[in-house]
C-alpha cells in the first residue's frame, strides 16, 4: 500500500458477503451456547460473578473466528462450538483480571460496571480463576466428533496462548513498561503479540485444528492471525485516543493516563491508521487460495479497521 492511497477509516469495504448478517447469526449461536454453559449453584455469588462478565455481550470475535476457520477447512459449527465457548471464557477471565485496580483499574467494560465494582475485588479474582479452569474442563467434556489427537492439539494451543508464553507474559511486560518513555517498537510489538495476538491466533488455529487442517493451511492462517492481531491492537490504541465512552463501552484515554507507549504515541493517528490497513491487506492476501470459502475471514479483516468500538 502506498502513501498516496487513501484509507477510509469509517467505511467497510463493500463486498457481496453480508458480514453484518453473518456476525449476527454467529453471535446469536455463541450467546445461546454461553448461556447454557454455566449454571448458578452454590456458592451462588461465584457463579453469578462468572456469568455476569461472560454474558455481558461484546463482539464475540474470537469464538466467531474459531467457527469460521473450522468451517473453512471442512468442519462444522457443532464440533467447534465448545472450543468457541472456551475461548470466550478465557477472554473473559483475562478481562476481569485486566480491569482490577492492581492492573488497568477500569470501572467500565462493554458499557457496564466491571466485575470487581459489582462483586468486589476478591470475588472478581476468583471468578476469573474459575472461568479459566472451567474453560478447559468444558472444552474436553463437551467437544463431540473430534479425534483425541486434534483435541489435545487445541488444548495445548490454548494453554500456550494464556501462559507466560502468551497473554500473561504480555501483561507482565505491559505493566513493567508503564511510565517508561524509552519503550521501542519491538517491545510494544512483543506486548501486543502476546497480550492480544496470542489468543486471537489460538482462536483461528484451534478452529482449523479441530477439522484436521494440514501444516500448510495452519501456516497461512497463522500469518493471517498475526496480521489481524496487530491491526486489531493498533485500532484499539487509536480508538482509545479518539473514541468516546459511549462508543467504546469503557473509559477512553486510559493509555495516556497510565503513561503507556502506544502505536499512536509512536507513529501518530494517521500513520497508525495507514499501518493497520496495510496489515489487513497482508492478512487478506494469505486467504486468496481458499477462494469463496474465505469470505467471512476476508470481511472480518476489513471490519477490524472499520470498527468504532
Amino acid at each position: 500500500m502506498t502513501n498516496t492511497q487513501v484509507f477510509e477509516w469509517s467505511s467497510v469495504k463493500k463486498t457481496s458477503f453480508d458480514l453484518k448478517a453473518y456476525l449476527s447469526e454467529r453471535r446469536s449461536q455463541v450467546e445461546a451456547a454461553l448461556e447454557q454453559s454455566i449454571t448458578v449453584v452454590y456458592p451462588e455469588i461465584l457463579y453469578e460473578s462468572m456469568r455476569y462478565s461472560l454474558l455481558a455481550g461484546g463482539k464475540r470475535l474470537r469464538p466467531i473466528l474459531c467457527l469460521a476457520c473450522c468451517e473453512l477447512v471442512g468442519g462444522t459449527v457443532e464440533m467447534a462450538m465448545p472450543t468457541a465457548c472456551t475461548l470466550e471464557m478465557i477472554h473473559t477471565f483475562s478481562l476481569i483480571h485486566d480491569d482490577l485496580p492492581t492492573m488497568d483499574n477500569d470501572d467500565y467494560r462493554r458499557g457496564k460496571l466491571t466485575n470487581h465494582k459489582i462483586y468486589g475485588e476478591n470475588i472478581a479474582v476468583l471468578a476469573g480463576d474459575a472461568l479459566l479452569a472451567y474453560a478447559f474442563e468444558f472444552l474436553v467434556l463437551q467437544t463431540k466428533g473430534v479425534a483425541a489427537q486434534q483435541l489435545l492439539q487445541v488444548v495445548a494451543k490454548l494453554a500456550h496462548a494464556v501462559a507466560a508464553t502468551g497473554l500473561v507474559g504480555g501483561q507482565v511486560v505491559d505493566l513493567q513498561s508503564e511510565g517508561l518513555q524509552n519503550i521501542d517498537i519491538e517491545t510494544l510489538n512483543f506486548i501486543h503479540a502476546h497480550k492480544t495476538g496470542a489468543l486471537l491466533e489460538a482462536s483461528i488455529l484451534s478452529g482449523a485444528m479441530l477439522a484436521k487442517a494440514d501444516n500448510e493451511i495452519l501456516q497461512k492462517l497463522s500469518c493471517y492471525a498475526s496480521y489481524i492481531g496487530l491491526a486489531f491492537q493498533i485500532v484499539d490504541d487509536v480508538l482509545d485516543v479518539i473514541g468516546t465512552q459511549e462508543e467504546l463501552g469503557k473509559t477512553p484515554g486510559k493509555d495516556q493516563k497510565a503513561q503507556k507507549v502506544t502505536y499512536p504515541s509512536l507513529w501518530g493517528i494517521e500513520e497508525s491508521k495507514r499501518k493497520s490497513q496495510e496489515l489487513v491487506d497482508l492478512a487478506k492476501a494469505e486467504l486468496v487460495d481458499f477462494g469463496d470459502k474465505a469470505q467471512p475471514l476476508m470481511a472480518i479483516a476489513d471490519y477490524i479497521t472499520a470498527r468504532t468500538h
